[in-house]
């Protein structure tokens, strides 16, 4: 695992490892749950993919997208593993939407598929947290994927070299809301970075968040959210009302 945590006051960074429920870091231990995950790495840009699975677009009946759909989420809506997603007072309607998230390893630009591993990093969990009101609202998608904290990242990095075939599951106060497999995905990592590398160059630790299957939902004050991952852990995170005051 790659990742940072918070440890008797301290911050680490690097690689370490998870058995039974011990962080070994070096020749450090720490009980895991003493741990604190920071989110993994401070990407530059977040670059999601909106109707990426088969089964979300039959959900939302639309059509299978010829090309990714992308937009993009600010840095400044990441959180980590067990912060608080904040509702804005803006909406009134916020969902979840559990995620694959891509990191990227070293600057690259116009990326072949066949050559995509050598660019990534690793991989993680993501919610691309979205005020669905807005986003139906605006026609276009920067506001309502952009409040702060709406973008939890975690708990660590994974480096694995194949998620073509992974399970993913998104659960709300212990009740399964999504559950997936990422073979489901309209396009793949490699197709992925192979077009979004051709449109801008990726610097190390920007994020592709690879788009949500199907069973999104809304999310309330109080709901405590997981998104788990096969062979990458799981993010968890609270929710709670906004609480408006100027941060100037």
């Amino acid at each position: 695992m790659i990742g940072r945590f918070v440890a008797n006051g301290k911050v680490y960074e690097g690689r370490f490892e998870i058995s039974k429920n011990t962080v070994i870091f070096d020749s450090l231990e720490f009980p895991l749950s003493s741990v604190k995950f920071l989110p993994p790495v401070t990407p530059g840009k977040i670059i999601a993919v909106g109707l990426n699975y088969v089964d979300h677009a039959n959900e939302l009946h639309l059509p299978i997208p010829e090309e990714p759909i992308i937009f993009l989420k600010p840095p400044s809506a990441v959180i980590g593993d067990n912060d608080f997603i904040v509702l804005p007072k803006q909406s009134k309607r916020v969902d979840y939407e559990g995620e694959l998230a891509v990191v990227i390893k070293k600057r690259c630009k116009n990326v072949p598929r066949e050559r995509a591993h050598e660019f990534i990093l690793g991989y993680t969990c993501f919610n691309d947290v979205t005020a669905r009101d807005l986003q139906a609202k605006d026609v276009q998608w920067t506001r309502a994927k952009s409040f702060d904290t709406f973008a939890p990242l975690g708990p660590y990095i994974a480096e694995l070299e194949d998620v073509s075939k992974l399970k993913i599951e998104t659960r709300v106060n212990g009740e399964v809301k999504q559950k997936s497999n990422t073979s489901n995905m309209v396009f793949d990592v490699p197709a992925l970075l192979e077009f979004v590398s051709s449109i801008m160059s990726l610097e190390a630790f920007d994020v592709i968040a690879t788009g949500t299957p199907a069973g999104i939902g809304a999310l309330k004050a109080g709901d405590f959210v997981e998104i788990e991952i096969e062979k990458i852990g799981t993010l968890r995170n609270r929710v709670i009302s906004h609480e408006f005051k100027c941060e100037c």
